[in-house]
């Protein structure tokens, strides 16, 4: 990867294999614009519910924390973008993708989504295609510390679509919100 490659860090809220939101995830991956690496981040389902009495990330053992956690936080670290994508579950973000944010607004004022460029996608069943979910989900990112991008509003209606491939609309929806995050990542010098 050379340097002025933009590197996106893909979570997804629904821990489903299948899930039309991995789909999306995926999508992003295997259709990142040229310049941008996009790297689906795996194990959400593996982070304990956050507790500040199991995050040692500014007491005197820091550091020692889950090994999910570690992995979560070292990845979005790392990267320089998120791409979130969320279905919505009873009007909102769905908990593993909210436990997620929660660790990765830790320590407080520095966890790893801070300034960060941050966009939202998603598909839900709803006829608002999750937009609740995809608000909500910014939401917590902005008070996590990311920097929400707004122009970052993808959404589909999951009713109709099939097990099959993405449409080609969708898919080059995806990209063009890939675009746009990445366009967000300050310039190298």
């Amino acid at each position: 990867m050379s340097d002025s490659t933009v590197h996106v860090v893909a979570l997804v809220g629904s821990l489903r294999k299948d899930s039309i939101n991995r789909r999306l995830a995926l999508a992003a991956v295997d259709n990142a614009p040229e310049g941008v690496s996009v790297t689906l981040v795996d194990g959400l389902e593996q982070l304990p519910f956050y507790n500040e009495d199991l995050d040692s990330a500014t007491g005197p053992e820091a550091g020692d924390v889950d090994p999910a956690v570690a992995r979560l936080r070292a990845q979005v670290g790392a990267s320089d973008a998120v791409l979130l994508a969320t279905p919505e579950y009873n009007g909102s973000t769905p908990a593993v993708l909210k436990n997620a944010i929660d660790w990765l607004s830790r320590p407080y004022g520095n966890g790893a989504l801070k300034d960060k460029p941050v966009g939202v996608i998603g598909a839900a069943l709803g006829r608002y295609a999750g937009t609740w979910s995809r608000e909500d989900t910014r939401k917590s990112v902005g008070i996590a510390g990311g920097r929400v991008v707004e122009e970052v509003d993808f959404g589909i209606q999951t009713a109709g679509l099939d097990d099959g491939a993405l449409p080609a609309d969708v898919v080059d929806g995806v990209g063009a919100a890939v675009r746009v995050l990445a366009d967000q990542v300050p310039a190298r010098v």
